[in-house]
């Protein structure tokens, strides 16, 4: 108990003043009798023993004969000892309510002399109202944030919002808006399949094109290895995908391999994916052929199967295995029959190019948001894991390699390798966690985290992209995110390097009734993280 805690107490009775002895005539009490002038004794228990000295019969004959001769007298001595005495009952009162009270001793004849006794007062068992539960673990004080965002969570541009914010330092959850709900991530999605690739396939993995001899003399069977950046440029060109191989390089491989004898026929095997090759749930027209960013995902094409094989998007075929081998064909300075088939077992090998490492396949993936190299390494993830190899594999071998980041994947469906589906499902809590591993480079995800756009600065969130612009464009530079977009949905999480110091991670979803101004909304929202840093406010 603090000092100001204590409750006061009342005078020492070993210093409260004896009232006098009341006036007396000689004959009724002698002048200096012991008997009127000493009080009780106590014992140790503090309960008091009268004093019995000798002659106590005779003194209380005398004292009311006094009292008797001087009524006037005796009556104010007697309010003088009961105003004492109440006095005293005062001071004990006190001392039985505060601070442990010291017994007083007095000794047996003469002038009073105080002697203080230690006594131990026990500790009082606080006693619980039944009614009123109290917590076992009592909660330790937690900050009071203030800076609020509520306003542009608010705005009826997110549509229906699901959010969260996370200070990847602390791991303290500082906002969220239905942020376990899973929902439809578009191509934030990509996040999740470039960490399963990197986990279940190797930061280094190269994906190969082959040639082997076929099964009669002079035949040759290329074998797709699921390697979509192949290009059918000549070399010296460039293709869109950067360091992309040449097929026309595999083709001088093989008839060097051949040592001039004349090829017969040309057997392919694309059998590595299985059908479908479109997943059901995509819109044909919209991102085949007028936005032009997702072909058929067969195993063996080249660029992309885009018409253009220097653009970012471009239409694409319905056949892309036919016009790989088209220019495989025109490489080799042949015309000969093609035919569906697959590769014989332990056949020799005659040529094999290789794609670059995941590392760079996703790097560039993320910058651009290619669906491409998104489907090829996703469908390759449920390959390696024993899944299948079709888009029913890829839930099961994508979650299959996420288990090893520890992060909870409950409510998770992969539908697709892109985020182009709107069967998609992840809630925002896990990006959250997710972009925390990313920050830290944890597990090989650093790559994830250089290849994220930049606001105002790079990829999809850089110039030309119309994003962070007016109010928002303070957070430019601090921004490091994917982006996402489907009908119906627009998304962006990643990290935000807050104003404050406060490294953030976010995941902001706007899905239902929304249109294209659902981004500029999004941004502003994610500025606000930028201002508030650690004082965001969940209110």
């Amino acid at each position: 108990m603090h000092e100001s805690d204590q409750p006061d107490v009342g005078p020492d009775p070993s210093t409260t003043p004896i009232p006098p002895t009341p006036p007396a005539d000689s004959s009724a009490l002698p002048a200096h009798s012991s008997a009127a002038s000493e009080p009780p004794t106590t014992t140790g228990s503090g309960r008091r023993a009268a004093a019995r000295p000798a002659g106590v019969a005779g003194f209380g004959a005398g004292v009311m004969t006094a009292i008797r001769k001087h009524p006037k007298t005796w009556i104010a001595a007697a309010g003088a000892v009961a105003f004492v005495l109440l006095g005293t009952g005062s001071v004990a009162l006190g001392a039985t309510i505060g601070a442990p009270a010291a017994a007083v001793g007095i000794a047996p004849t003469g002038t009073p002399t105080p002697t203080r006794t230690a006594s131990a007062t026990p500790t009082p068992t606080p006693t619980v109202d039944p009614a009123r539960p109290v917590p076992a673990n009592q909660a330790a004080a937690t900050r009071v944030r203030t800076c609020s965002v509520a306003g542009l969570a608010a705005d009826g541009r997110l549509g229906s919002l699901e959010a969260q914010v996370v200070n990847a330092k602390t791991g303290q959850t500082l906002f969220d808006r239905n942020g376990v709900k899973p929902g439809p991530t578009a191509s934030v999605l990509k996040t999740l399949t470039s960490a399963a690739a990197l986990a279940t396939l190797g930061p280094d993995y190269r994906v190969p094109t082959t040639v082997v001899a076929g099964s009669t003399p002079g035949q040759v069977v290329i074998v797709g290895g699921g390697d979509v950046t192949l290009s059918r440029l000549p070399a010296g060109q460039a293709s869109f995908y950067t360091g992309a191989p040449k097929i026309q390089d595999l083709a001088n491989q093989v008839k060097q391999a051949m040592g001039g004898q004349p090829i017969t026929s040309i057997v392919v095997d694309a059998t590595l994916f299985g059908a479908p090759f479109w997943q059901p749930s995509w819109d044909e027209r919209e991102e085949r052929v007028v936005e032009g960013s997702t072909p058929y995902m067969t195993a063996l094409m080249v660029d992309g199967d885009r018409d253009d094989p220097t653009a970012v998007e471009s239409p694409r075929s319905t056949d892309p295995v036919s016009r790989a081998v088209q220019y495989f064909q025109q490489y080799l300075g042949t015309s000969v029959g093609v035919s569906q088939g697959v590769a014989p077992a332990g056949a020799r090998q005659l040529g094999v190019v290789q794609s670059q490492p995941v590392t760079t396949l996703i790097d560039q993936a993320m910058r651009v948001s290619d669906n491409t190299i998104m489907e090829e390494l996703a469908r390759l993830v449920a390959i390696k894991n024993g899944a299948g190899n079709t888009f029913d594999a890829l839930n099961a071998g994508v979650l299959a390699g996420l288990k090893g980041y520890g992060i909870d994947t409950s409510g998770i469906h992969i539908a697709d390798g892109s985020g182009l589906s709107a069967d998609n499902a992840v809630p925002p809590s896990y990006l959250t966690q997710l972009f925390i591993k990313v920050l830290n480079r944890q597990n090989g995800l650093g790559v994830v985290y250089d290849g994220l756009p930049v606001a105002g600065k790079s990829g999809t969130l850089g110039p030309g992209y119309n994003r962070f612009t007016g109010s928002s464009s303070v957070a430019r530079g601090a921004v490091f995110a994917k982006t996402g977009w489907i009908d119906h949905g627009y998304t962006l999480s990643g990290i935000v390097n807050a104003a404050d110091g406060t490294p953030l991670t976010f995941a902001v979803f706007a899905l239902g009734n929304v249109g294209d101004n659902a981004k500029q909304a999004i941004d502003s929202l994610v500025a606000g993280f930028y201002k508030c840093g650690d004082n965001l406010s969940n209110g």
